[in-house]
């Protein structure tokens, strides 16, 4: 069985192991892949695993001996699922394998915000605490998380977690979820979509994206919340309208912003949230802790077995 990975290395760049996978058959795992490589690449393959190389229909058709597609993360919609279904392709992905190091970022996002670490850290190794005439100085106004509202935008695994660690700092707790109100967590208040806007203090973004939700973040919804509120989104870029962001910053109405992802990836270099003010970015990689990787390809090779032993684990369609 020929097994092809399209794009591993940002899942393993080296330090992991592929060897349960290539226990499965022969496999051939490139770093990157482009467009134009896909079919050479992919020919003859049974199985090909994808993280974000896009396999749509066309490339699918030409494909006759593929039977499973493995995605190498949670969202699939680099894979036109449709078509794979039509030509009687398995496909699998790997779900909450990142749930806790999502969570993990969200909260080194905010307390960067928050407690200001990276700015003091230099300013001390400059001397500026060796020549102080205090016994401490301050760069400005440092932020207590306790008995501030944190609301949080999608209610799921990462939404969850996120919320039972914000409870653990003392916050309040409130989401907009679709989920009836008595299966949340008891530190999770149910709330409309205007209330939510209105009385977060920190807005925490962990929704998939969706055709209703796509840009829900815009110069509107920006406005109708708290002034000064902190934005962190480590779900999707094009939930946001990010020149809305942008200007929300520029004008004080968002404080400050710290966001794990983008429309555009990499960015383009005009991106406006790149110099915009107290804006935090880090490049996609709340998914990216060692462990959170580990499980991904062990995760990943488990539905292999799973689909060779007739048994499809995972999938998508």
């Amino acid at each position: 069985m020929k097994i092809v990975v399209l794009d591993g290395h940002v899942a393993n760049p080296g330090d992991l192991s592929w060897d349960k996978l290539a226990a499965l058959g022969e496999l051939e795992v490139y770093p990157r892949t482009a467009p134009s490589e896909i079919l050479a690449r992919c020919a003859g393959a049974e199985v090909v695993f994808t993280n974000k190389v896009v396999l749509d229909a066309a490339t699918i058709s030409t494909l006759p001996a593929l039977r499973f597609i493995g995605v190498l993360a949670t969202g699939y919609n680099n894979v036109d699922v449709a078509a794979a279904s039509r030509a009687g392709i398995v496909v699998c992905n790997v779900p909450a394998y990142s749930t806790d190091s999502v969570a993990q970022t969200v909260f080194s996002l905010l307390l960067e915000i928050t407690g200001r670490v990276g700015e003091y850290s230099p300013e001390v190794r400059g001397g500026r605490w060796s020549s102080c005439a205090d016994f401490s100085f301050t760069l400005g106004p440092i932020t207590e998380l306790a008995g501030l509202t944190m609301g949080i935008y999608g209610l799921g695994n990462i939404g969850r977690r996120v919320a039972a660690i914000a409870a653990a700092f003392g916050m309040k707790v409130v989401s907009p979820t679709s989920q009836a109100a008595g299966n949340l967590p008891n530190y999770v208040s149910k709330v409309t979509f205007e209330e939510f806007l209105g009385i977060s203090d920190v807005i925490s973004v962990n929704s998939p994206l969706t055709q209703d939700n796509h840009g829900i973040f815009n110069a509107d919804t920006f406005a109708r919340m708290r002034r000064g509120v902190v934005f962190i989104n480590t779900a999707r870029g094009p939930l946001v309208d990010e020149p809305a962001l942008a200007a929300a910053l520029a004008s004080g109405q968002v404080g400050a912003a710290g966001l794990d992802v983008l429309g555009q990836e990499p960015p383009a270099a005009d991106n406006p949230l790149l110099s915009a003010p107290n804006c935090y970015i880090t490049p996609h990689i709340a998914w990216q802790s060692t462990a959170a990787r580990r499980r991904l390809l062990d995760i990943s090779a488990a539905n292999l077995t799973a689909f060779v032993a007739g048994k499809p684990q995972n999938k998508v369609n």
